[in-house]
């Protein structure tokens, strides 16, 4: 949530920065609700204190022994009024903090200005496109032989976009998850188990609610309305709602292994089958809570330990910074780092760290203080530390062999029980 000092002080402003994302945003509804209520709050005072000097009289006007009727009605009259402003002030405050709710964060002043991801700007890469010299097979292809996956399997008991990994595809499954989770641990990160199912305020904390309800996936009915997580990012940034941090526990930084639940699916097509994109899928995350002279610092350490996984498997990637057109509802910065996937022939996002300085915090009310100074609130980032459906996808199609095998990268040898160098095929 945006903070409404500073809408009120640059309203053309920074309405112009909000549509380079955004370019519907308008703050008409918020800056008309804010001038009315601020009105309507002046006018309350000035009545309560018209009460305040008429309850004076009052007890004047009994010494005196005076008639008193008219005067009481007045006295009625004049507290009807000021309940029927207050109800009209809680009304609008509702209203001003839905209009609010609405407005996307405020992209940093470093972001390139354009509505098109095809503007993003490739500011790093790593390593180099590999070449095959036998026939290419994609990784639905290879898993035909190698029996990773059971795509048919996982329809017929949730229907399309849902995934069932089997024998050595688990294995490698959770070889990933915990070379990426020791990768983090070693980095600084604190590693936490969240809750999968959290309740409407901890996802509109997170930024989910209200816009991205529709995409969501969750259960309502008399005892529970509570919403599957989509990243385990809402998760964390919830732990310390409503939460005073004290300045020498900050930079708060965690990682999750989750399962990740969207609603949203791609379309049917040889490049979003398979793994590309499902209703499930696991991933490591990264999130921090830091102060805002620390975040810029915080962000890097994220983006380093977010790569460091992907170069010790010695995979080709590319990191690029998102226009702001392209970035998320909360974010102020993002970079993504893209892989390369030979079978679909182009770039898949496996990790996005952003900065949202603020804008969850607000949300969350999550500050931090130092000394006996006012509280100020945070800056959480967050990114994935990564994202496995991809990341497997990358190591199945870039170290394939001529044979239909797959050679293991040496990070993951330890985490296989015994030492597996090639995944091998199925006659």
């Amino acid at each position: 949530m945006l903070d409404l000092k500073e809408l009120r002080r640059d309203p053309k402003g920074l309405e112009a920065k909000l549509q380079t994302k955004v370019p519907e945003t308008t703050l008409s509804p918020v800056l008309y609700l804010d001038e009315r209520i601020r009105t309507f709050k002046t006018e309350a005072e000035e009545l309560k204190s018209k009460r305040n000097l008429a309850s004076k009289e009052l007890g004047l006007k009994k010494q005196r022994g005076e008639e008193m009727t008219p005067f009481l009605a007045e006295m009625s009259a004049l507290a009807d009024t000021i309940a029927l402003r207050d109800q009209e002030i809680a009304k609008l405050e509702l209203e001003l903090h839905q209009a609010l709710a609405i407005l996307p964060n405020i992209p940093a002043d470093d972001i390139p200005i354009s509505p098109s991801p095809k503007d993003n700007v490739c500011i790093k890469t790593f390593g180099e496109k590999p070449t095959f010299s036998n026939p290419f097979k994609n990784h639905v292809e290879l898993n035909e032989k190698l029996h990773l996956f059971d795509f048919a399997r996982s329809a017929k008991m949730s229907g399309s976009g849902w995934p069932l990994y089997k024998g050595m595809g688990a294995r490698l499954e959770w070889a990933l998850l915990n070379y990426m989770l020791d990768t983090h641990r070693k980095n600084g990160f604190i590693q936490i188990i969240p809750p999968l199912l959290v309740r409407p305020e901890t996802m509109y904390g997170s930024g989910q609610l209200p816009k991205f309800e529709t995409q969501l996936f969750k259960i309502t009915d008399d005892d529970y309305q509570l919403y599957l997580i989509p990243t385990a990012e809402v998760a964390i940034n919830g732990m310390h709602a409503d939460e005073i941090l004290d300045e020498h526990q900050l930079p708060l930084k965690y990682t999750a292994y989750t399962p990740c639940f969207r609603r949203e699916a791609g379309a049917a097509g040889s490049q979003e089958r398979g793994l590309i994109r499902m209703h499930q899928f696991n991933k490591v995350e990264l999130f921090c809570l830091a102060k805002p002279e620390d975040s810029r610092a915080v962000f890097e350490q994220m983006l380093q330990s977010a790569e460091e996984v992907l170069q010790g498997l010695n995979l080709h990637y590319r990191n690029m910074l998102l226009t702001t057109g392209d970035m998320s509802f909360a974010a102020a910065k993002t970079i993504d780092i893209e892989v390369w996937l030979p079978g679909q022939n182009r770039y898949y996002e496996v990790s996005s760290v952003s900065n949202c300085t603020d804008f969850q915090a607000r949300r969350s009310h999550i500050r931090w203080k130092h000394k006996n100074e006012k509280p100020q609130f945070v800056h959480t980032l967050n990114g994935s530390g990564l994202a496995t459906s991809r990341l497997m996808v990358a190591l199945l199609e870039n170290n394939q062999q001529p044979d239909g095998s797959i050679l293991v990268p040496k990070v993951l040898h330890k985490y296989l029980e015994e030492e597996v160098a090639v995944i091998h095929a199925s006659p």
